[in-house]
């Protein structure tokens, strides 16, 4: 098999096992990165088939990709492509041969999902998704259909170009966009399904739009036009972001 399908997770006994067996059973190969959950998490992977990473400490789903790229890459030399897919079932196993189908094609060496904005997606994060979409592709130059997608696929060779740009926990899309656009990837979208089995209060949703729009401002300024506004990290000090990502 040349598929391998990385799958952050922290305390989520309740669907990685669903998870893991319905990639198995599309033929992927799925690895598991346990970010030191503190229920059966790993356990409960490992034994319906997945190969399982397990951090000593709760890192960020940034770090989580991190660990999985670095073990594709020193431990599995066969695997061609890889896919990112949450373990919360909010995108779904089903939809991974369609990220995974402009690779095999060699049409894209980056490929995300993208979400039916009026039909699946609740109206908060409508509205913060079309704020960073918005700002993004005018920072970018760019006409993508959504930039902050966690449904990812890409080759190979995107992967070891992206292993650093997995720093980020919240904005960790906006940054593998990022990083794909300056590496001069090739990029396609295709639309996938979306489930929200819970919408953020808004204290917390402002706090996501706010960390994320900042993001991708500053990095637009820096990535363009060689401006560096350090502004992020600032605010990131004050808590007053989310920047670490649990899943």
């Amino acid at each position: 098999m040349y598929h391998a399908v990385i799958i952050p997770a922290y305390k989520e006994e309740k669907n990685i096992e669903k998870v893991v067996k319905r990639t198995i059973q599309i033929g992927y190969i799925p690895i598991v990165v346990d970010d030191c959950s503190p229920d059966r998490t790993g356990e409960i992977a490992r034994e319906a088939g997945a190969i399982v990473l397990r951090h000593k400490r709760n890192m960020g789903k940034g770090e989580a990709l991190k660990t999985a790229f670095l073990y594709i890459k020193t431990k599995m030399p066969q695997i061609k492509y890889i896919a990112i897919l949450d373990a919360d079932l909010q995108y779904m196993p089903e939809d991974l041969p369609k990220l995974f189908k402009p690779l095999d094609a060699d049409e894209a060496e980056y490929v995300t999902g993208y979400r039916n904005w009026k039909r699946d997606v609740p109206f908060r994060h409508r509205l913060g998704n079309f704020v960073w979409r918005t700002v993004f592709n005018i920072m970018f130059d760019t006409r993508v259909k959504d930039s902050n997608c966690g449904f990812i696929a890409m080759n190979r060779e995107a992967m070891l170009k992206l292993i650093n740009a997995t720093t980020g926990g919240y904005i960790i899309e906006n940054m593998m966009m990022i990083h794909a656009i300056k590496n001069g990837l090739r990029i396609k979208q295709v639309p996938v399904k979306v489930y929200y089995y819970n919408v953020r209060d808004i204290p917390t949703g402002t706090r996501f739009v706010l960390g994320n729009l900042i993001y991708i401002i500053e990095s637009g300024f820096r990535e363009r036009f060689g401006i560096d506004l350090g502004i992020y990290k600032k605010i990131a000090r004050l808590r007053l972001i989310f920047t670490k990502g649990s899943d």
